[in-house]
């Protein structure tokens, strides 16, 4: 009864210390039990509960040694679930950070597709509008240029025999038609540009001359223009009269936009490890304001009411990549302007004239 009563104790719960415990609480029982069978057996039967006793004994070490033993095993089973469960749980943490990584990338990857989708949408439409344009310029250009050669014919037979005042309103007639043709051929030399004519050009050389023929205008005279070009940089192969455009088209700009005392800057190098050409025009004007910097190479669009047709940056644009090249605008509102043109130093695959330079 009293060995069943310690076996049968309190707390069961498997822990690392239950065999020892086991153990203890059994030999403790038969302690007790030892007093009250010595004192009712006989001396007769005195050996034999001795040995019931110390085969008892025996019976409780092999019994605790068992319990010892299926007790470290099922310790061990539980450290190996318990290892086998954090490792799955490790595992299932991982796979969910990479499935998380794969969704991060899919959806960045989404993005910058809806961007690029966005942008060639935005290509598509602008090249549609030119091509309309274009269709639209060729088929104006000679119903305009026609008529309007007879109006200044005109005009210059009415100056002859014309006195003071009217001389000045006939010139402002003449002036008025001049711009219109002046607008009409910068819309067909934008819609259809001529083949390149091809020879090697020196950017210091054109500079030069181009700076000296647009000094003697009035809008140039109290603005100081500085040709930084490098007399010894390699010469281009390219089309002379377009570059002398791209490059006149851009000053006539930057003197627009610049007060009188400021400074206009030619600048060009050969872009390091590229056969790359970088050609800057840059001033201390006005600058161009945020929301009107993406729309400077849009034919017709300009800020200066009366002033310019609003297509040389657009022609520019045109002849840049008719060279295989690019043109930028870099502007910061009252801090000035600067363009940068980048083409190739040679024309690939094109016919190159017997010239050594073109000078305008």
């Amino acid at each position: 009864m009293l060995l069943s009563t310690y076996l049968d104790g309190r707390d069961r719960t498997p822990r690392r210390d239950a065999p020892g415990v086991l153990a203890t609480r059994f030999l403790l029982a038969l302690l007790t039990c030892w007093p009250v069978v010595s004192a009712s057996a006989s001396d007769g039967t005195a050996v034999n509960v001795g040995s019931g006793v110390w085969s008892g004994v025996a019976f409780g070490l092999v019994l605790s040694i068992v319990i010892a033993v299926f007790s470290r095993v099922r310790v061990k089973s539980a450290e190996k679930d318990i290892a086998r469960l954090t490792e799955l749980a490790n595992h299932r943490e991982y796979e969910r950070n990479v499935a998380q990584q794969e969704l991060l990338r899919r959806l960045e990857e989404e993005r910058e597709l809806a961007k690029e989708k966005m942008q060639f949408e935005s290509q598509l439409s602008d090249y549609e509008k030119y091509a309309s344009l274009a269709q639209l310029a060729l088929g104006a250009a000679h119903e305009i240029n026609n008529p309007l050669l007879g109006i200044l014919s005109h005009l210059e037979l009415e100056w002859r025999d014309a006195d003071a005042e009217r001389r000045e309103e006939i010139e402002q007639c003449i002036e008025g038609a001049k711009r219109i043709s002046s607008a009409v051929r910068g819309l067909l030399d934008y819609a259809r540009p001529g083949p390149l004519t091809l020879s090697n050009v020196n950017l210091w050389r054109l500079a030069d001359e181009t700076m000296k023929f647009v000094a003697h205008q009035p809008m140039f005279r109290q603005i100081e223009l500085h040709n930084c070009v490098p007399p010894d940089l390699p010469n281009i192969t390219a089309d002379s009269n377009q570059l002398s455009q791209i490059l006149m088209n851009l000053l006539l700009n930057a003197a627009q936009a610049t007060a009188p005392g400021g400074s206009i800057s030619v600048l060009a190098d050969k872009v390091r490890f590229a056969e790359v050409i970088e050609l800057r025009v840059r001033d201390t004007g006005c600058g161009i304001p945020a929301d009107i910097l993406p729309h400077v190479f849009e034919p017709f669009f300009t800020t200066k009411r009366g002033k310019g047709t609003g297509l040389g940056l657009s022609i520019s644009q045109a002849y840049v990549r008719s060279h295989g090249g690019d043109i930028q605008v870099e502007s910061i509102a009252d801090h000035g302007t600067t363009v940068r043109v980048t083409m190739p130093m040679r024309q690939a695959g094109k016919v190159l004239q017997q010239s050594e330079e073109v000078i305008v």
